[in-house]
Formats: C-alpha cells, sequence, structure tokens
C-alpha cells in the first residue's frame, strides 16, 4: 500500500533492537541512527531531478501519459523513524514539501513506544506538518507473548498510544504477528489482540507470520526449551480466530512473503470470505507443505 511513495531513507537500524524473534538489522555495526541532514535533502534534489528531468517526462509520455504523476506521499524509510524528536521530523517535513509540493502526507514505521515522549501538542503538530498513515508493528495485544518477546511495552500501552494518535488525527496501521503466542497459546493471544485492536481505529491490520531464523534470540529460547513454534495449521487457526473475532471496520491483508497465502478483504463485509479462504487452506493443505515453505522462504 506504498507502492506509490517516494521512499526517503531517514533512520537506520532500530531504537528498541531487543525482540527476541528479530533479526533484520543483525549485520549493522550500530543500533540506530538518523541520516545527515544534509543526505537527506539531497536525496529529495534528486529525487525532485529525476522527476522533472526530459528523460522522466519522455518515459512517461511512452506510456500514453502527458506528465509524471505528482508525489502526494513520502514514505520514511528505517525500523522506526517516529521515534525521531518532534522539531527533527518537522525540520524533515519542511524539507519535503520545499522540493515536492505536492506531498499531502508522510508516513514511516513506528514503536508504540514512539509517542511516549511527544505530546499531545507536538503529535498535533505533526499532523498539520503531514505527518499521518503510520505503520505499527504492535504484532499482539497478548502480554504474556509482548513480555516474552520483550518488545517493551504492554497492551495498555497500545490502547493509550494509538488512541492519542487518533486524537491528533493520525491515521496508523497495524502488523500483526501470528505466532508470536507459541505453541498452544496462538487462539488465545488472537483473542487478545482482537479485544485490544477493537477499540482502536486501525486502518489496516497485517498479518506477519513469525519465522524463526538461528541468529535469532527465540531461536535459542527453543534450543533452551523455553518456548515452541506453533504448527503451521495452528497459525492459520490463530489467523482464522482474529479474523473470527474482529468486529472494527478495517482492512485486512495478509500480503507479505511471510504469509503462503494471500488473504485480504475488507471487515467486516468480507469476513465471511476470509474465514471460508482459511478453512479451505486449514483443511486442504498438508502440514508438511506449508512447513515446507516455511523452511524455505528466504530472509525477510
Amino acid at each position: 500500500y506504498e507502492a506509490d511513495s517516494l521512499l526517503l531513507e531517514v533512520t537506520a537500524g532500530c531504537t528498541h533492537h531487543k525482540c527476541k524473534f528479530c533479526t533484520l538489522y543483525s549485520d549493522l555495526p550500530f543500533k540506530f541512527r538518523m541520516s545527515p541532514m544534509e543526505d537527506i535533502e539531497s536525496d529529495l534534489l534528486e529525487a525532485q531531478i529525476l522527476r522533472t528531468n526530459p528523460y522522466s517526462k519522455m518515459l512517461t509520455r511512452l506510456h500514453g501519459k502527458e506528465n509524471p504523476k505528482p508525489i502526494q506521499r513520502v514514505f520514511l524509510t528505517g525500523a522506526n523513524p517516529f521515534d525521531l524528536k518532534t522539531e527533527k521530523l518537522l525540520e524533515i517535513a519542511s524539507l519535503i514539501h520545499t522540493y515536492f509540493p505536492s506531498v499531502d502526507s508522510i508516513g514511516c514505521f513506528a514503536r508504540i513506544t514512539d509517542s511516549v515522549n511527544k505530546t499531545d501538542e507536538d503529535l498535533i503538530r505533526l499532523r498539520q506538518a503531514g505527518y499521518n498513515g503510520l505503520t505499527i508493528g504492535v504484532e499482539t495485544g497478548d502480554d504474556a507473548a509482548l513480555a516474552f518477546m520483550h518488545k517493551g511495552y504492554t497492551s495498555k500501552d497500545i490502547l493509550t498510544q494509538c488512541k492519542r494518535l487518533e486524537q491528533s488525527g493520525i491515521e496508523y496501521a497495524f502488523f500483526y504477528l501470528t505466532s508470536i503466542s507459541g505453541k498452544g497459546h496462538g487462539e488465545t493471544g488472537a483473542k487478545a489482540s482482537a479485544e485490544i485492536f477493537n477499540q482502536l481505529r486501525p486502518f489496516l491490520i497485517g498479518p506477519n507470520m513469525l519465522t524463526i531464523y538461528p541468529e535469532s534470540d527465540l531461536y535459542k529460547e527453543i534450543q533452551n526449551g523455553n518456548w515452541q513454534e506453533e504448527s503451521e495449521h495452528e497459525k492459520y487457526r490463530e489467523l482464522r480466530t482474529l479474523v473470527e473475532n474482529l468486529n472494527i471496520s478495517t482492512y485486512f491483508a495478509a500480503m507479505v512473503a511471510s504469509n503462503a497465502f494471500q488473504l485480504r478483504g475488507h471487515l467486516p463485509e468480507d469476513k465471511s470470505k476470509l474465514l471460508k479462504s482459511l478453512d479451505k487452506i486449514i483443511s486442504g493443505v498438508s502440514e508438511d507443505n506449508l512447513r515446507d515453505y516455511r523452511k524455505n522462504l528466504p530472509h525477510l
């Protein structure tokens, strides 16, 4: 859903970098850092030139259009750029609007904790500057799983901080991590998550399926007998329980590669269609085939 956005690198790494399942940033020689402002401005200038030079206009005409489509959205890349101080985020927004006056929204990935040190006035100022449509990896509303995985927040924090975003007018999407609760607890975790999500207004809920890599801390926990992964069928039963218990209006989209099957639909109107699709996977696809997909999944 960010396919039309201009991707702008403003940070690298993760401010938290403690989640037991995560190996996304293990190869970085630092924990988290912001790109120099001169690099950000240079990238914006480069994008502006590429957008307006004769070659770009020629390619656009070859595709049957008069001019390149104006850039309306910028997505800041990095694990959680929203953790940057308000004044720095406003400075970045000002640069974006200088180079691309057509931009009307700025999104990024965020952690639940990113807004804790921002006042309500800060959030309103950020919304006025164009920040909207954040993607938050909440993972689950299961407090036991959040604690075990060292996420650094509770389900109550999810409610508190997301309601603050709503009050400031900032919309957001959720990433949900199927199987984070562990073997025998998936459906319980899904119900706990639905109970939290039903009190909020995410415009999208995007499930990812937990894929465990040997370099993760979670792999070590498994080797030590402290945690067990759900079977592939249990993961899909968990996902079914989540869909069944959601009663808010949102777009449900299991799109990324960690999902062996792509599932998407609007809730609540497409709930029965989604449940039928999940039932078909559970009853019609073998555990071995699903496990083969998981075992051969390249690192994300």
